[in-house]
């Protein structure tokens, strides 16, 4: 049976954790620093019992790479990276590195999230294996 390209990964967990990123942003604002909103988002998920670790050290993505930190702000659920950002755009490099923590976690979906963007728009990153 073949997928459908349509088909979301994890869905029921992704919307959760942007609707937790669009209260962060409703209720700080736009123009706090990235750990500020870590520590926001940090209180929503042990609020609703979402399982994360923040700040996880990741192994090389790849070999010459083990100079580089990867370090995501949170892995959740052992399923989804989340990056935040706190910039006035999001950059190809961005995606890059979103790209690396995926390939290092041996993730599926990442998500970056720019909470300096006057209107939240959390995205997606897949990784396939």
């Amino acid at each position: 049976m073949q997928q459908s390209k349509s088909k979301v990964l994890y869905p029921e967990l992704s919307y959760k954790i942007c609707g937790l990123c669009y209260e962060v942003h409703n209720e700080r604002g736009r123009f706090l620093g990235e750990r500020q909103y870590a520590d926001a988002l940090e209180l929503k998920f042990k609020t609703h019992n979402i399982p994360y670790l923040r700040e996880k050290s990741l192994k090389p993505a790849f070999a010459g790479e083990e100079n580089r930190r990867n370090i995501p702000d949170f892995l959740i659920d052992d399923k989804i990276v989340l990056d935040l950002k706190a910039k006035r755009i999001i950059t190809k490099e961005d995606y890059f590195q979103m790209k690396r923590y995926l390939q290092s976690s041996g993730k599926s979906l990442g998500i970056v999230v720019n909470f300096r963007q006057k209107y939240l728009s959390p995205k997606r990153v897949l990784h396939r294996s």
